[in-house]
């Protein structure tokens, strides 16, 4: 089954971190570039970064450039994303999503929120 999982969602007070992972099933993972998006409440979805397939190449919106980091590994075929110093406007539910195609996971939920 093509699938894609997310989990490492929370709430964090402002300041803080979290990790958030995307475990892919069902396709060749390595093969794909991969994206991470959110929606937060009563917005439109919004791209936040994307990874090449092997990882050696990554870019950012601007909104969480130099915050967050998305890597990769296909060993495991895993996709990550970084978030460090958080802001209130970071709350929305996280997804990954597959490039160029509709797959996307079902989304983690972060708040971000003292």
């Amino acid at each position: 089954q093509v699938q894609l999982v997310e989990s490492g969602g929370g709430l964090v007070q402002p300041g803080g971190s979290l990790r958030l992972s995307c475990v892919s099933s069902g396709f060749t993972f390595s093969n794909y570039g991969m994206n991470w998006v959110r929606q937060a409440p009563g917005k439109g979805l919004e791209w936040v970064s994307s990874i090449s397939p092997s990882g050696g190449s990554a870019t950012y919106a601007d909104s969480v450039k130099g915050r967050f980091t998305i890597s990769r590994d296909n060993a495991k075929n895993t996709l990550y994303l970084q978030m460090n110093s958080l802001k209130p406007e970071d709350t929305a539910v996280y997804n990954c999503a597959r490039h160029g195609d509709s797959l996307r996971g079902q989304g983690t939920q972060v708040t971000v929120s003292s």
